[in-house]
């Protein structure tokens, strides 16, 4: 049994963040039923290409965006937007641990799901609201996206080649990272709201920014502004405290030297062929190289285009100096210790087959992580999860469905 197979989660979220949290909840045990619009669902289900695939090659109606954030979940299709429909989510919501919702501020309380309403009717409800801003403040009512949250929260200032260089400018992540790191997040304040209700008793409201989580992960980058009131600028591949700790080219493409400590710049330079550098007065210590980093980074370049990228990972790590290629996708999923921690797998899928998924990163020794279902069809559970957790009848939920609620 997961660790959380006592709990039951009532994920009323689309997209990424929300759903991301859902997922990290259902991977640990929990049961979560998500619930989505009839005829249309979540969005991500419509965000493609590419589409899965069936043992034909043919596209499926499932977006491989979709597929990213929602294994081992129940999809329940009903329309809140009617009493019957509201009727049925507060009926859910009150034999549910966790309520997960990604509305606009206010955007619930019309159908009577806000906390307030679901708190009197199930005080130990943990009720976890995610938006671009936040309950409170200026932009409150403002949607928010992964993408200009990027932006507004100062990650895009941050990111992208340095002023003056040949495609300069700022760069969102080749991901929703910002979603991501929200979705975790939350989940962190479930699990601790989670372990106040078992001690103290009593269900709580959890509001979740994307713009707080964007600000509170500049970290480093946020304290040293913070610390001298000058912003960062882009560095491109570089790190703003460490030299050399960024990408260089090599006879046959590039590679990444992340250089921690002076024990390890004396060690790179001695096999680059320049032990000299590691006593220049230049060089010699990290603070004086991040001072002298236009000097040292073009001596560097020159040095490493005479070796290949697999000889300066193999002759810097038998030295115990951090190294690595950078790979694309297809060489990350063939890497050995990638295959080694099983990293890719695949669950049976119903038009599929089978559907390829990423492994999630946690490893508990008593209470591992479980992998029981594919991401569900648009309602694949409605009948299942009335019946089962509400205890409806077949002519009951046949009514539901004949009226469109669900």
């Amino acid at each position: 049994m997961g660790a959380l197979s006592h709990l039951r989660v009532l994920d009323l979220s689309r997209v990424l963040a929300g759903p991301w949290s859902g997922q990290i909840l259902a991977d640990l045990g929990a049961e979560v039923i998500k619930v989505e619009r009839p005829g249309s669902g979540d969005d991500t289900r419509a965000w493609g290409p590419p589409f899965l695939k069936d043992a034909y090659g043919n596209s499926t109606s499932e977006a491989a965006y979709y597929l990213s954030a929602n294994r081992n979940k129940e999809s329940v299709t009903i329309d809140f937007t009617r009493p019957e429909g509201q009727k049925l989510v507060r009926d859910l919501a009150a034999k549910s641990d966790i309520l997960i919702e990604n509305f606009k501020v206010g955007g619930l309380a019309a159908y009577g799901l806000d906390y307030e309403s679901l708190k009197a009717i199930n005080p130990q409800l943990i009720y976890c609201s995610i938006t671009g801003f936040g309950q409170t403040g200026p932009y409150a009512a403002r949607a928010g996206y992964d993408f200009m949250i990027q932006g507004l929260g100062g990650l895009m200032s941050l990111t992208g080649r340095p002023e003056g260089d040949e495609g300069a400018g700022p760069v969102k992540v080749g991901v929703a990272l910002t979603d991501i790191l929200t979705g975790l997040y939350s989940t962190v304040a479930i699990l601790a709201a989670l372990a106040h209700r078992d001690h103290d008793g009593g269900g709580q409201h959890i509001d979740m920014a994307l713009l707080d989580v964007q600000v509170a992960c500049l970290a480093n980058q946020a304290m040293n502004y913070l610390t001298t009131g000058v912003s960062p600028k882009r560095l491109g591949n570089a790190h703003p405290n460490i030299v050399p700790y960024q990408d260089f080219p090599t006879a046959d493409g590039d590679f990444i030297l992340t250089v921690g400590n002076d024990g390890q710049f004396r060690k790179f330079a001695e096999v680059a062929g320049q032990p000299q550098w590691a006593d220049d007065p230049r060089f010699s210590t990290n603070k004086v190289r991040v001072a002298n980093r236009a000097e040292l980074i073009p001596l560097i370049r020159q040095a490493t285009v005479f070796k290949t990228t697999a000889e300066w990972v193999s002759q810097l790590e038998q030295v115990g100096v951090p190294c690595g290629p950078i790979n694309d996708l297809a060489q990350v999923f063939a890497d050995p210790q990638v295959r080694a921690r099983g990293l890719a797998m695949e669950l049976p899928h119903v038009l599929a087959g089978m559907v390829p998924q990423v492994a999630s990163p946690i490893r508990l020794s008593k209470t591992p992580v479980e992998y029981r279902s594919a991401p569900p069809l648009l309602g694949e559970h409605t009948v299942q999860v009335l019946q089962t957790v509400l205890g409806l009848g077949e002519a009951n939920v046949a009514a539901l469905r004949a009226s469109g609620v669900i």
